[in-house]
């Protein structure tokens, strides 16, 4: 049976929802993934340098071995939904060949970015409120201009700051009105070469249970905010979408108010490719994180 998450995590209501699909047996590759240790304090990560003698992060991570499946027969079979997994592949050729600068990423990426959402979920507003270019070569946790891709299994919202996302980000009596209707979190995640080395890991939704969430601090420089850290779960399920190119792109669910059955969120990471070949080229994505509103 699945889980459906509380919005409490202190909380566990099990909705009997539809079983996961059998899915027929597919490529797949067996390979690390990084998870919370069992026992860990709450985890704090600095989104800036920290002061002198406290570490860009805290939370002791497990390595554990996992098998990561192929997705893309699943998505080809139409199977693959962002409100049943908690991901979905998307064929969409952006009209930025250039993202070095960071102008050209909000005035011609940001609304595309905005319509292709609102089409895709058939919301009826989308608002993207910040962006993340990551290089595995080049880019750096220091740097806030080029990150370097995150290795840890991981969602960038949780069920408290999700909300708070909404009061951030419009004017009060419209947050007050959208948050008394659906809206989610989205993630827009597209690679800006072939991925070749560090693929993106997605959990499937409906293998995630309460118990697994383990709610940690992201500092800014003005404020703290919430994610959430994973424990491990031998009944999780891992997919990833191997040499994922430019006019492909992910949508990840990070947040979803709610609450019959419907993928609330999901976990993710880059992981080490076994299959990845000698001398593979960086991988470079860009993340868009985008407020989805339904009427």
């Amino acid at each position: 049976m699945s889980t459906v998450l509380s919005e409490s995590p202190s909380v566990s209501h099990v909705s009997h929802v539809s079983p996961i699909s059998a899915i027929p047996a597919v490529h797949a590759v067996e390979a690390e993934l990084n998870y919370l240790a069992p026992g860990t304090p709450r985890p704090v990560n600095y989104t800036f340098e920290p002061p002198e003698g406290t570490p860009w992060q805290t939370g002791v991570l497990e390595a554990r071995r996992v098998t990561i499946q192929d997705a893309r027969p699943l998505a080809q079979s139409g199977e693959l939904r962002l409100d049943r997994q908690g991901f979905q592949l998307i064929a969409h050729r952006s009209a930025l060949n250039d993202f070095s600068d960071d102008e050209r990423i909000r005035n011609i990426y940001y609304p595309e970015a905005e319509a292709l959402l609102r089409a895709t979920t058939g919301a009826a507003k989308a608002v993207i409120f910040d962006h993340t270019l990551r290089d595995s070569a080049q880019g750096s946790r220091a740097n806030a201009a080029l990150r370097e891709p995150v290795r840890r299994v991981h969602n960038d919202q949780t069920f408290v700051s999700g909300p708070r996302r909404v009061r951030d980000h419009l004017n009060a009596e419209e947050a007050r009105q959208r948050l008394s209707r659906r809206f989610a979190i989205v993630n827009l995640w597209r690679p800006l070469s072939e991925v070749e080395q560090l693929p993106l890991a997605l959990c499937d939704a409906r293998s995630i249970v309460p118990e697994d969430l383990v709610a940690s601090d992201l500092v800014y420089r003005d404020k703290v905010g919430e994610t959430y850290s994973f424990l491990a779960n031998p009944q999780h399920r891992w997919f990833y979408f191997p040499r994922l190119r430019p006019d492909e792109a992910l949508l990840l669910k990070i947040y979803d108010s709610l609450e019959d059955g419907t993928a609330r969120l999901t976990a993710h990471t880059a992981f080490d490719d076994p299959e990845t070949p000698d001398h593979a080229a960086p991988r470079r994505s860009i993340e868009l994180r985008a407020l989805v509103f339904w009427e």
